[in-house]
């Protein structure tokens, strides 16, 4: 019955707070956080659409290897289309496809460290002040 008092106890003295001061370090800590936890946001936005252009790149690829030879291929540049070669529209296709894989490298490398400097800012702001901050996201 003791330790049912003394946990109630505890639980509420660290919802009041120990009256841990922020610092003007601490709150640029905060900010930092908030601005690369919303650069993650929008970072796998992106990454969500790079996929997604990916999905549709390998659709066409897979489209034009049913395509007759002479046949010419119309090939979307910008606002325009043009009419390629089969061998033309498939280089081009496999260029955008580099082009969207590496594009896709970069932004989840962007990614990494942005998570890997969100970990260590919650580190050092949980062990700063403990439960009375919430950096979940």
């Amino acid at each position: 019955m003791a330790s049912l008092v003394q946990r109630r106890m505890l639980s509420k003295e660290d919802e009041e707070g120990d009256g841990v001061e922020v610092r003007r370090e601490d709150q640029d800590k905060i900010n930092r956080f908030s601005r690369l936890h919303q650069r993650e946001i929008a970072l796998k936005e992106e990454l969500q659409l790079k996929s997604k252009e990916k999905e549709e790149l390998d659709d066409i690829s897979t489209e034009l290897e049913l395509a007759d030879e002479d046949e010419k291929i119309p090939y979307k540049i910008g606002d325009a289309f043009f009419h390629l070669s089969l061998e033309q529209a498939q280089e081009m296709l496999g260029a955008a496809t580099t082009r969207i894989d590496e594009e896709t490298t970069a932004l989840e490398e962007k990614l990494e460290s942005i998570r890997e400097e969100m970990t260590q800012l919650k580190v050092e702001l949980y062990g700063r002040f403990g439960k009375q901050i919430n950096l979940e996201t």
